[in-house]
């Protein structure tokens, strides 16, 4: 009777082991994907889980593409993605909603000896094109249309697959893998790259582009002004980079081209539910009162939209 009791206690334990372990799985949320959400997600995490502090939420930045690719595979329950959803993604069973808006800039060195020049005058589409598709803009007298300045650009690109390389070459009306130059990994790497080469041209999420600290351009690199109307001089409507907030005020107001702004996407392998619903359609709602402190841009009335996606 004794042994009998024994061997009923060892079973008690052992079940209740494994119904703690069932519970702490129910309860983390693994998330990981683009550079351009994680900023807002780290927010979001830190907020939900005062509110719900049985929940663990852990998040990994390593772009769109590593987002969608380990939500697709299981590998965890919120993919980041700061690109549009592609046909075969949503044939693989992707579900996503749009969370917020932010943009893509073009960044070029602070002391680049040419930099007055390129801020008054800014860049245009179609040297953009020419610097990172057909690669004939090749100096900073091509850009600048003044041929006795023979220094040569210094292009900048992701090596990882994500949202911000994608969406700028969707600008350029191309995809990711038709961009020139030297392959860097995550914002982190594009922003140091540009700023430690004088001569060098890149691009950034809003996010990274602009110290979070400052709201200013982050040391080392500015915004490059685009020509939007191509006269070759940046008019007071396009002159909107000296903080990281005239730049979402015009992202805000249409007036910074789409892209390079965008949608930002979360997004699971089929419907989600249990806590990864419940995360999901608080970041909808209450979750939305951060992104302006963040620095990112509402979806204005068509976050309801979104909203009845998730609760149907």
């Amino acid at each position: 009777m004794h042994k009998s009791k024994k061997v009923l206690s060892f079973f008690i334990v052992i079940i209740l082991v494994i119904s703690c372990c069932v519970t702490q799985k129910t309860n983390a949320i693994n998330v990981s994907g683009a550079w351009a959400l994680y900023p807002l997600m780290v927010k979001w995490a830190e907020e939900y889980t005062k509110i719900h502090p049985e929940v663990r939420i852990d998040i990994s930045a390593g772009g769109a593409g590593k987002g969608m690719a380990d939500a697709l595979g299981g590998l965890v329950d919120i993919g980041m993605v700061s690109r549009e959803i592609y046909p075969e993604e949503k044939e693989k069973g992707a579900f996503w909603v749009a969370v917020a808006k932010d943009a893509v800039v073009p960044l070029v060195n602070r002391n680049n000896p040419y930099s007055a020049d390129i801020l008054s005058q800014g860049i245009d589409k179609e040297t953009f094109y020419n610097i990172y598709i057909t690669g004939s803009v090749t100096t900073w007298g091509d850009v600048l249309g003044t041929p006795e300045i023979t220094d040569k650009i210094r292009v900048y690109t992701r090596s990882d697959a994500c949202g911000a390389a994608q969406t700028w070459a969707s600008y350029l009306g191309f995809a990711q893998e038709d961009l020139r130059g030297v392959g860097v990994y995550g914002d982190p790497g594009i922003v140091e790259a540009v700023a430690q080469d004088v001569y060098g041209i890149g691009y950034a999420n809003l996010n990274f582009a602009y110290d979070a600290a400052t709201e200013r351009p982050s040391p080392g690199i500015t915004a490059i002004p685009i020509d939007l109307n191509g006269n070759r001089r940046i008019d007071e409507r396009e002159n909107f980079y000296t903080t990281k907030f005239h730049v979402i005020d015009a992202i805000a107001a249409g007036v910074y081209p789409s892209p390079p702004a965008r949608d930002l996407y979360l997004v699971t392998k089929g419907n989600p539910t249990g806590i990864v619903r419940e995360f999901l359609i608080w970041i909808l709602t209450e979750g939305q009162q951060y992104l302006s402190e963040i620095g990112y841009i509402s979806l204005g009335e068509r976050i309801e939209e979104e909203l009845r996606k998730v609760e149907e």
